[in-house]
């Protein structure tokens, strides 16, 4: 009788780890352009950013490309929770911004959420266009 339980048990522990969700690594594609500002800045800038998210260990990273800004990057976040034609409060600090910056971030629950439900943006900001001159909503 008790092998018939050990048996059972190691049944059941094989199954729930074949329905376990498994961890999954995201890659979400950006267009960072002008037209995406809110309001809409004419700029000959653009970039984009590639993103991957682990859902396992919620790590954010990204690379970050572009051109033809005004001047010089003073600044780029990730934005959020806002939809495309909204303005949000700056959720994550891009740090070393240049036209090639990659980086990463452990996001909190409330992040991952916003950030995989296509409520984030990601702008670069200039001294010309304070608000952002170059922008783009992260969507999967």
């Amino acid at each position: 009788m008790h092998r018939f339980h050990a048996s059972l048990a190691v049944l059941t522990l094989g199954a729930f780890i074949a329905i376990a969700p498994a961890a999954l690594a995201e890659a979400i594609k950006v267009e960072l352009k002008g037209s995406n500002q809110v309001p809409p800045v004419d700029t000959k800038a653009s970039g984009n950013a590639t993103l991957t998210y682990d859902t396992a260990s919620k790590r954010l990273s990204w690379k970050i490309t572009y051109s033809g800004l005004s001047g010089t990057a003073t600044a780029a976040h990730f934005h959020g929770p806002a939809q495309p034609n909204q303005k949000a409060k700056v959720a994550l600090p891009i740090p070393n911004i240049s036209a090639n910056t990659e980086g990463s971030a452990t996001l909190t629950d409330a992040q991952a959420a916003d950030l995989l439900a296509g409520r984030y943006y990601i702008n670069v900001h200039t001294a010309a266009n304070k608000g952002g001159e170059i922008r783009g909503q992260v969507m999967r």
